[in-house]
């Protein structure tokens, strides 16, 4: 049996941010379905370094997958993520999957921000200026007309960086500020995509009609925002319940105080398949908690894997 090998360079060469929107959308649309089996992440540690794992496998995607990866103090995190035929269980491919995530992470905010933003959404804050952050913007001014970014870092270099990589990027004005509170007044699209085990975000600084993207946060001890957020939201968005539950420390408190129940907390595949609206009225503020699921990871995989074959990239092995 012959097996694909995909670098880290390699897929960056072959996935863009039109496929990976694409697919995301593809395998949200397969879990609205109910027709996707997800596996939240799951994590196993040593004294030194933490092994965290997530599968999936949907109906009609052919394919079924699960990606590794492993963080250390000591060391660069490494992602690795192993597709399989959904009908023969034969391996397919094994490629490196840092990018690939990126990529996914930012895909699943953008098809939330198509379903759940203002059509007329223009003016857009970030917070963070890491890769994630970048895959996150890139995806909104995919899907929105982005006139002008805000972003917020404490590290005034990184800031002033990412504005200028990505106002090349996304083709738009990219402004770096040193007020926190700059990159959420009277905007339409908010992103929080930072490392902050605290608050960034507070509710009495949104706008009505604002839309938020809430990534950094994939630990129960982490929140990004504070509870009035939550008081002033209309509408909360998870990609996956199950996962939220393990996951979404910005849920915690809210949900102790009684402004947040899980009754009112539904599935942007829910949202995709028309099950439930992203946005009831202009003026709501919404919001979508990305945890980052197996299912888009396996649906970005598959994109990545079919360009591969066809255009004859990579190196096979036998297995």
């Amino acid at each position: 049996m012959s097996v694909l090998l995909l670098t880290e360079e390699e897929v960056q060469r072959l996935l863009t941010m039109d496929m990976a929107l694409e697919a995301v959308e593809l395998g949200l649309r397969k879990m609205g379905l109910d027709e996707a089996h997800n596996v939240p992440r799951a994590r196993v540690q040593t004294d030194h370094s933490m092994m965290h794992t997530m599968a999936a496998a949907a109906k009609s995607l052919g394919f079924m997958g699960v990606k590794t990866y492993v963080t250390s103090r000591k060391g660069p995190t490494r992602f690795q993520l192993s597709l399989y035929d959904g009908k023969t269980g034969a391996l397919l491919c094994l490629m490196h999957a840092d990018y690939l995530g990126q990529m996914r992470t930012g895909a699943a905010s953008g098809v939330a921000t198509n379903l759940m933003a203002r059509p007329d959404a223009s003016e857009v804050g970030v917070y963070g200026s890491g890769k994630q952050a970048r895959t996150q913007l890139e995806a909104v001014c995919r899907v929105r007309r982005v006139r002008q970014v805000h972003v917020f870092s404490p590290n005034e270099e990184r800031r002033r960086q990412f504005a200028e990589e990505m106002s090349a990027k996304c083709q738009t004005e990219v402004e770096p500020t040193a007020r926190p509170e700059r990159a959420a007044e009277n905007k339409d699209v908010i992103i929080t995509a930072t490392t902050s085990r605290e608050p960034v975000l507070f509710g009495h600084w949104l706008a009505q009609g604002t839309h938020i993207n809430a990534v950094g946060s994939n630990y129960i001890s982490k929140a990004e925002l504070d509870v009035e957020v939550f008081r002033r939201c209309g509408n909360v968005v998870v990609d996956s319940k199950e996962q939220a539950r393990l996951e979404a420390g910005d849920f915690q408190q809210p949900l102790e105080e009684g402004v947040l129940h899980w009754t009112d907390v539904h599935e942007l595949g829910q949202v995709v398949v028309g099950r439930y609206p992203g946005r009831k009225q202009p003026q709501d503020i919404t919001l979508f908690k990305s945890l980052g699921i197996a299912v888009e990871d396996v649906a970005v995989a598959a994109r990545v894997y079919a360009r591969a074959q066809a255009e004859n990239v990579g190196r096979s092995i036998d297995w």
